[in-house]
């Protein structure tokens, strides 16, 4: 795959090293004692495999699928709950934003500001994030061709801020179903470096338990989340994004895909393997 030369640092997470990171988390900020719980145990296998790591929660999720559906502590309280977790296991953080007006109180408290794939067009968001000076990851649409995430990179670079890498979800596949091109990685990364987000590629938009035929929630596939990843890395994307929960069964959002906490580290050790083999 084509390298990029837009290398920078997030604390001690070297973005387009060559070096593979990971970034991982629950879906949500479920309470402060959950985040600082994942971010314990996830840091503690990162550092034993001697992966670079980034947490990731998000304090609000602005597009569940019912008003019924829990969306976070807020702005105040997940941005106290971020930098707690900053703070105690000296890690880099990372959230999604929605509005311009969020960018700059939540850059106070984290060190990546991500922007939504359903956002990944809007230039008031970009240009906002941009300007808060912290490193940008922007989801790739699931409308989006690749080749047309080079304008999200530049409106972002010429706002100021090199910062910036982008993350591939999968693309829409009819109604309620999603599908990853991996020709995509390398068309990305010939502009920016790039991330592959396992979890939510596995993702069935809305389609998850139903109320009278109604679609209540998303669903998903998380028996195909190592594979791939495993196809990911062999590509040769920067780093990994997974959603990951203690019990996927009782998260509050997107737990039919996440993975098992229990399986990150046998997975992050076959990816690294396969890193190595790839190099």
């Amino acid at each position: 795959m084509t390298r990029t030369n837009a290398e920078f640092e997030v604390g001690s997470v070297h973005v387009g090293s060559g070096d593979l990171f990971l970034i991982a988390g629950p879906c949500v900020i479920e309470s402060d004692l959950h985040a600082l719980k994942m971010a314990e145990s996830i840091s503690a296998i990162a550092h034993e495999l001697r992966v670079p790591y980034i947490f990731k929660a998000s304090f609000d999720k602005a597009n569940r699928t019912s008003l019924r559906s829990f969306r976070g502590p807020g702005i105040r309280e997940g941005a106290r709950i971020l930098r707690k977790v900053a703070e105690t296991h000296r890690v880099p953080v990372l959230t999604d934003i929605h509005e311009p007006e969020q960018a700059e109180p939540i850059a106070e408290a984290v060190d990546v500001l991500q922007i939504p794939a359903f956002l990944c067009r809007q230039t008031d968001l970009l240009i906002a994030a941009a300007k808060t000076g912290r490193a940008i990851n922007v989801k790739k649409g699931q409308f989006v061709a690749p080749w047309d995430m080079r304008h999200a990179v530049q409106k972002i670079r010429e706002s100021g801020n090199e910062r910036v890498f982008l993350t591939e979800r999968g693309s829409s596949f009819g109604y309620n179903n999603l599908v990853v091109d991996m020709r995509s990685l390398p068309v990305m990364r010939s502009f920016a470096p790039v991330v592959f987000d396992a979890t939510h590629s596995v993702q069935l938009p809305s389609a998850g338990a139903s109320e009278d035929g109604r679609p209540q929630q998303s669903g998903g596939q998380p028996e195909f989340i190592p594979v791939l990843l495993r196809a990911a890395v062999a590509a040769g994307v920067d780093g990994v994004f997974m959603e990951v929960h203690d019990n996927p069964a009782e998260a509050k959002s997107d737990g039919a895909n996440a993975l098992p906490l229990s399986r990150l580290k046998e997975t992050l050790q076959r990816l690294l393997d396969i890193h190595a083999a790839t190099r």
